[in-house]
């Protein structure tokens, strides 16, 4: 008796010696390196097994019980490594103190005797428990989203798994976690019991348990220690455990396979078959279907109710960055999403476009894409319906659904015309008149009448034009090919929303294509140096046109750019080369396109290899012969006053193809001689001067577009590649003289690469 008194009371003065060493740890903040070392004194004077140690740190504190202490996962990984605690005693632990069992206890109030019956069956251990009504965490999801992870890379690690012994331990515990998150889910799901945070935490702690599980049924010593016979208890609580914990979660279909077949085919194939089962369960089949006659049942096909969020997600991917949009794709689309429900698809298709543009002006991209999506409404849907619903069209009319969809419009956020006027709105430009131009968009082309727009919209229409006139693609054609002042008016009309952009779209590209064909390029020049100093219309055109439709003309032009044998002036062809190449280098740098999406098949072409490679700086060894002379000679015109600057014979011994190669060579060159001293200040300025008395406006334009890419790809380069520069330079010489006549020895290049400097 002396003897177990004598332990007892040693228990109790561990246990009371253990509480205060939590208190004042967490109370001190004791940093891990401290508290190992304190954690060792404690041990060895009070040794305890892990689960009280366990259940000393994640218990709540009398001064806190709503959370645990951040400081408690590093003092366990700190005891785990000691061995004072291990996976099995911080599992029971967690489950213990959850927050679940605040949720779970609900339903289990209204169990029937046969619950009553099992729970009597329980150790006293658990009974004493309960009766003392045990003080759990108010939300402890994160600490067990934390520590459960921590327990996986333990097992992933071989070191929470050591033995049969500890991995029933766990095995035990994680099927009652499992029930237990499994009843507090279904408890929130019937009486909503939880904020939308919370939920979102206990479904992060669910993730992390259901991380853990994967990893015990991939363990071997797991797997063996189950499939024993001693083990048919465990085996039974796991499987009844993950068939109603496995349903209950919407994760990818690969990882509830595999934690069913853990169940069906591990756990089952572990116990004998019951015979007595299999018999009865056969009587049962034969009674079914001699009885009821299951395969004389008829299961109704379930009608597919269509909504337009998947025209919506198809729209919006079409649109977004650059836009995709083939009208036969969608229309394909369409056709097998309503099954040739014309109606349905058209009012869909209306609304789906104002939801792209609520959207973007709700995630407040107005300012980036509320042009394209507004003129893509106003512009681009009327053209869509008329090839659905063309006027005459037997059936459903288009003005009908034009009316159902509009009245399905919010109209706070497209006002009708009287909203726009109330002082107490705080109206968005974006989405102001966009129901009215629909409306006359749709007149425009036929679909609505004119009369009728006020009946759809419910007031009088203040924006609608009587002499707005649909456009002809071929008028506009011909008026731009015969007079080139009205290219620029024909642009500016690229911003309107009137239903006309379509005709204007394709007229630019037939002009683009019949220029390129006739070689106009002083008409070619005026377009294309319109289109690319307007980003945002190049979005537009793509709504209407094909994007090798357009650049494919643009390229063979300039691939076969050649001067004419009585060719006299040079600098308009290297102005209007710059033109062209300037749109097609817009078009690439926007879209963040390749040769090959393009359109251009050749890797020999021109235009392929300044994509390529114009941007990227060479030394002078890289370079071919020819590519030296260029480089040397558009040094020598840019700095060197007494060489007659920027001439006709410059430039007729460089065709501009051959430039645009060049260029980055060129900048870099004059980066570095800048750097080294070669080039002062006003040499710089006068070279650059140079080109713009030249009024070479479109050129320097272009060749700015290669020259910024260039600089980014030099500042990446390693200076350490580049000699440092040694002697000393005559003083008689102009700096242009030092750099261009410099020998290898004073240039910051090697070898033949000082050679390009050379007059």
């Amino acid at each position: 008796m002396d003897s177990r008194a004598a332990a007892a009371e040693g228990m109790r003065s561990a246990i009371e010696y253990w509480s205060q060493f939590v208190a004042r740890s967490i109370s001190h903040r004791l940093d891990t390196e401290k508290f190992e070392n304190y954690v060792r004194l404690v041990h060895d004077q009070h040794p305890l097994p892990p689960a009280l140690v366990a259940d000393f740190f994640l218990r709540p504190q009398p001064s806190n019980d709503n959370s645990l202490d951040p400081r408690i996962p590093p003092y366990l990984q700190v005891l785990t490594r000691l061995g004072y605690v291990d996976a099995p005693s911080i599992l029971k632990a967690l489950y213990k103190y959850s927050s679940l069992h605040a949720y779970a206890q609900q339903p289990n109030a209204n169990e029937g005797k046969d619950k009553e019956k099992e729970n009597e069956k329980s150790d006293d251990k658990e009974k004493d428990e309960k009766k003392q009504k045990i003080t759990r965490w108010k939300s402890s999801y994160w600490a067990e989203e934390v520590l459960f992870y921590g327990i996986t890379k333990s097992v992933v690690e071989g070191k929470a798994i050591r033995d049969s012994k500890t991995a029933l331990e766990m095995t035990r515990i994680i099927s009652k976690l499992m029930v237990l998150f499994t009843t507090a889910f279904a408890a929130d799901m019937i009486e909503q019991l939880h904020t939308t945070q919370v939920r979102d935490e206990m479904e992060s702690s669910r993730a992390a348990l259901v991380a853990l599980l994967l990893r015990m049924c991939e363990n071997d010593i797991l797997v063996g220690a189950v499939s024993k016979p001693i083990a048919k208890d465990v085996r039974k609580e796991m499987s009844a455990g993950l068939a109603s914990f496995v349903p209950t979660l919407q994760l990818v279909p690969q990882i509830t396979d595999k934690l069913e077949q853990f169940r069906t085919e591990i756990l089952a194939s572990s116990d004998p078959a019951d015979k007595k089962k299999q018999a009865t369960n056969a009587a049962m089949d034969e009674l079914l279907d001699s009885a009821v006659g299951l395969d004389n049942f008829v299961v109704a096909d379930i009608p597919i109710s269509n909504t337009r969020t998947g025209l919506y997600i198809y729209l919006n991917a079409a649109l977004i960055a650059r836009p995709l949009l083939d009208d036969h794709a969608l229309f394909s689309y369409m056709s097998n999403k309503y099954q040739g429900d014309i109606q349905s698809s058209a009012i869909d298709l209306i609304l789906a476009s104002f939801d792209i543009l609520a959207n973007a002006v709700f995630r407040n991209e107005g300012q980036k894409d509320a042009h394209l999506l507004r003129s893509f409404l106003i512009n681009k849907v009327p053209i869509l319906l008329y090839q659905l619903l063309p006027p005459g069209f037997p059936g459903t009319s288009a003005e009908f659904c034009i009316t159902e969809a509009l009245s399905h419009v919010d109209t706070s956020l497209f006002p009708t015309a009287s909203l726009m006027f109330d002082e107490s709105r705080n109206n968005n430009p974006y989405t102001e008149s966009v129901r009215e131009e629909f409306c006359a968009a749709c007149v425009l082309h036929g679909l609505v009448q004119r009369e009728h727009v006020e009946r759809i919209l419910g007031e009088i229409s203040l924006s609608y034009e009587p002499s707005l006139q649909k456009h002809s693609k071929d008028k506009l054609v011909q008026d731009c090919l015969s007079d080139t002042e009205k290219i620029q008016g024909l642009v500016r009309e690229l911003d309107k929303m009137d239903g006309n952009v379509g005709a204007v779209c394709q007229a630019l590209v037939e002009v683009l294509r019949q220029s390129c064909h006739n070689k106009e390029t002083m008409s070619l020049k005026v377009l294309c140096s319109q289109l690319a100093a307007k980003p945002q219309s190049l979005d537009v055109i793509l709504l209407f046109e094909k994007l090798p439709n357009i650049l494919e003309p643009l390229c063979q032009l300039l691939d076969n750019w050649r001067y004419e044998d009585d060719q006299e002036e040079y600098q308009p062809v290297y102005e209007e080369f710059g033109a062209v190449l300037l749109l097609v280098l817009a078009f690439t740098y926007r879209y963040n396109l390749n040769a090959v999406e393009i359109g251009i098949a050749s890797p020999d072409s021109w235009v392929a290899r300044i994509i390529g490679r114009g941007h990227i700086g060479r030394q002078c060894n890289e370079l071919t012969q020819r590519e030296n002379d260029h480089l040397n000679g558009w040094i020598h015109g840019l700095f060197d006053t007494e060489a007659g600057g920027l001439g006709d014979e410059l430039m007729s011994s460089c065709p501009p193809q051959e430039f645009y190669l060049v260029v980055a060579p060129l900048f870099q060159s004059i980066v570095v001689a800048y750097t080294h001293g070669y080039l002062n200040d006003e040499s710089l300025k006068g070279g650059i001067e140079c080109e713009y008395h030249c009024q070479l406006d479109d050129f320097i334009l272009t060749r700015q577009t290669l020259w910024i890419p260039s600089y980014c790809h030099l500042l990446f380069r390693r200076f350490d590649s580049w000699q440092t520069i040694s002697g000393s330079t005559k003083k008689n010489k102009s700096p242009l003289s030092r750099f261009c006549n410099s020998s290898s020895s004073q240039v910051p290049f090697r070898g033949k690469q000082a050679q390009c400097f050379h007059p």
